[in-house]
């Protein structure tokens, strides 16, 4: 250390005195302690820290700084996390805060489980303390969303990132393709981009339906706190904590798709249990109740038409139980419900509809309807 250096060190920290200890010259602050003890002080104040950060606390170079933070490693008192640039510093069992992962792949034989074991080897900080019902949804989403990046996005190359919050863990996956809404438009040849949004929601949506099932967007949604889906000109937003959903334009015209997610690590939720809630029969396994919210369907707000309900129900014949929410919804014409609860139910009896947050006006109308 410089004298320069040595004179600029924060007051707060005034060195009291330079002493020769254990065949060393130790720089001895205020209260009586190292440098490296008033790092520590520092550490428990800010959790996570960086060398810059004791540079500038302290007064001193970098490379001094980088000096002491080693013989903290050393001693067992800190550890270090990440590389040379982005090394952060804490306490052992901390939760790494701010820790981030990003890379871009070539979507050339790649497979989502090994992209996934390979994070896990590198940045295992991302993982540290992570609650098991947490990182098991954190597994299944991510590894559904990089597999429909993978295989359905016609990508050259697909970016992935995940970052540990201060409460959340959050990924997002960035392909450059054809778009998720523009591929489910065309393959199920739908009128426009917001019938394949709605369709999606339903879930066992898929543009390659003898390889999968198409739950992984509609499920990956339930165990989310939040998930973002941008294509084209839409953003949906599914949002668990306020039991909403949301569809935005926007302002620039988004290629590919960017899903971006993210759940509380205090999360209570559990994976099987998400799962059970849309099976009739535990026993099968089987993915065969949904949810639809019928104010995702509405053109200029009005619900009166049987072509509005034909678009409510399509695909639902695929599921046994199927719930209607009717939130926020002020009206509904008579051949709207007529065709969803006379008509629809009449060719498939073995299908249990249910509707819920009715109004009274919409309770009438789907009573004469039959529902």
């Amino acid at each position: 250390m410089t004298m320069s250096e040595m004179l600029t060190i924060d007051l707060q920290y005034k060195i009291v005195s330079l002493q020769y200890i254990d065949s060393k010259y130790v720089l001895v602050y205020n209260r009586g302690m190292s440098l490296e003890d008033n790092i520590l002080r520092l550490i428990h104040k800010k959790k996570v820290i960086r060398t810059s950060e004791v540079s500038d606390a302290f007064g001193v170079s970098r490379q001094y700084a980088h000096r002491m933070l080693k013989n903290c490693i050393k001693r067992g008192d800190i550890i270090k996390v990440g590389g040379t640039r982005g090394a952060r510093y804490m306490f052992p069992g901390s939760v790494p805060v701010g820790h981030r992962f990003e890379k871009r792949f070539r979507n050339r034989s790649l497979d989502e489980s090994n992209i996934l074991a390979d994070i896990q080897k590198k940045e295992w900080m991302l993982f540290r303390e992570l609650p098991d019902n947490v990182y098991r949804i954190f597994q299944y989403a991510f590894l559904e969303m990089v597999n429909n990046a993978i295989e359905h996005s016609w990508s050259n190359t697909i970016s992935i990132c995940i970052e540990r919050g201060h409460d959340d863990m959050i990924f997002s996956v960035n392909d450059a393709g054809i778009g998720v809404f523009q591929s489910i438009r065309k393959k199920k040849k739908l009128s426009n981009e917001l019938d394949a949004v709605q369709d999606l929601l339903k879930g066992k949506t898929t543009t390659k339906p003898r390889s999968h099932s198409g739950e992984g967007i509609f499920f990956t949604s339930k165990v989310a706190d939040m998930l973002s889906v941008e294509s084209h000109r839409l953003r949906l937003i599914v949002d668990t904590v306020v039991d909403d959903v949301f569809l935005e334009e926007l302002s620039r015209l988004k290629r590919g798709t960017r899903v971006q997610f993210r759940i509380s690590t205090k999360s209570k939720r559990n994976l099987i249990r998400v799962f059970k809630m849309y099976q009739t029969d535990s026993q099968t396994l089987a993915f065969d109740k949904t949810a639809v919210r019928v104010k995702l369907f509405a053109i200029g707000g009005d619900y009166l038409s049987r072509s509005h309900a034909r678009r409510v129900l399509a695909g639902l014949e695929q599921f046994r139980s199927v719930m209607l929410d009717f939130d926020h919804i002020p009206a509904v014409g008579q051949a709207f419900a007529d065709e969803i609860f006379r008509v629809f139910q009449d060719r498939h009896p073995d299908i249990v509809l249910r509707a819920e947050n009715m109004n009274s006006a919409v309770r009438f109308m789907v009573e004469r309807g039959g529902g």
